[in-house]
This record gives C-alpha cells, structure tokens and sequence, in this order.
C-alpha cells in the first residue's frame, strides 16, 4: 500500500470573536439532616424473630439553628409522623446517622409501605458505624463509641423496665422513649464532627430505596 502525501496550504477559516462574559455561581454548604427512630416489636414471626413498628423518630438539621424535632406515636398518628419526617428527608441534600443504612432508613421504608405511602428516594448518607475507619476488638455502638471518645452528650440507657413502659405506650414510657431519641440526635451530632476531626469516617455513600440491581425481565 502506497500513501500520497499532499502539501496543501490550509483553508482559512471565519475567525470567531467571543466577548467575555462573567459568570455568577452561588453555591451553598449541604444542608445535612441528622436523624434516629426507635421500634417495638410487634408479633413473633419464627423463634426469636419478631415484626417492629416505629415509635418514634427525632432530627436536627446540623449547623442550623433550632431544637430537635420529635414525633412519637401515642401522641400522634403513624402516618403524620411518617410524613412529617419524608418531608424533611427530601430537603437534605445528606442525612446521617447511626447504622441508618442497616437499620433506620429500611424501618421508616418497611413503615410506609405498610401504610401505602411513597417510599423514600435515594439519598446521600454517612453512617457513623458502617462508614468507620476498619477496626477490631472494638464496639462499635454509638454508646461504646460515644464513653471512648468523652463526648459531652451520654446516651440515654433503657433497661428492661423502660423499655417495656415504652413499648406499651404509657405516659411514663412515651417520656422516656422521647428522651433517649433525641438524646441519641444530639449525641450522635457530636460523634460525627469528632470522628470527622479524627479523619475516622470515610466519605458519604448512597443509599437507595430501591434494589440498585436491574430487574431480570419475566420470561414465561
């Protein structure tokens, strides 16, 4: 094979003049909801394998100022409560928590399908016990993580009498299940900024509602 090469002069081509524009872009820190839910057991499914209900979930929007939001059943329905959270859920760009991946993010989803409600969307999370520094011979509750790193916030311990009060909803039980929910919001605000300082959390990850696998289409 032969290749002719041809020195040809260019083609001049209309020059294109561009007037500099400015460009204006705002941007803003990510609004990040800090959030914790509790359950009771409802029936026995096979041995020890019992069905949960929420009972309770507390937040805080982190570096913004106001108290913790509570919403409990026994003093509100379930579905007011689901709702009120799904609404603060969908303005975080980032929500947080302990075990919320494993845990409190599956509960509230299983909660609102139960009452046909819309399931939560995916979201960006940073998970204080599934996204800590790999590690072994060490607890990794938040109780244990929170007395190891003196935190000024201690978490508020149930035994088997409080809890019992809580689960049956009395006056007694619904105060000090409000207590420790939000208790473990305020803890757990704390824990995250010291495990960031300590450079001890890894970056946020997404948690989605739905299987990330693609459906396998039916074949009859």
């Amino acid at each position: 094979m032969k290749i002719r090469v041809l020195n040809r002069p260019a083609v001049p081509t209309r020059a294109v003049h561009l007037t500099p524009t400015r460009i204006a872009i705002r941007s803003r820190p990510l609004r990040i909801l800090d959030f914790d839910c509790e359950a009771r057991p409802l029936h026995w499914i096979s041995g020890d394998f019992v069905s949960k209900e929420v009972t309770a979930i507390a937040w805080k929007w982190i570096d913004e100022p106001g108290p913790v939001v509570c919403y409990q059943l026994g003093v509100v329905d379930p579905q007011v409560m689901l709702q009120a959270f799904c609404v603060v859920y969908e303005q975080a760009d980032l929500v947080t928590g302990h075990y919320i991946r494993g845990y409190d993010l599956q509960m509230i989803n299983g909660a609102l399908t139960e009452y046909a409600l819309p399931t939560l969307s995916d979201k960006l999370t940073q998970d204080t016990k599934i996204d800590l520094v790999r590690r072994q011979g060490l607890s990794s509750s938040q109780e244990n993580l929170g007395v190891m790193l003196n935190l000024d916030h201690p978490k508020v311990s149930m035994d088997q009498s409080r809890w019992r009060a809580a689960n049956r909803l009395t006056p007694e039980g619904l105060a000090v299940v409000r207590e420790r929910v939000i208790g473990d919001v305020c803890q757990h605000i704390e824990l995250r900024k010291r495990l960031l300082d300590l450079g001890y959390l890894g970056p946020p990850r997404m948690w989605y509602s739905k299987s990330v696998i693609p459906a396998v289409p039916y074949t009859p």
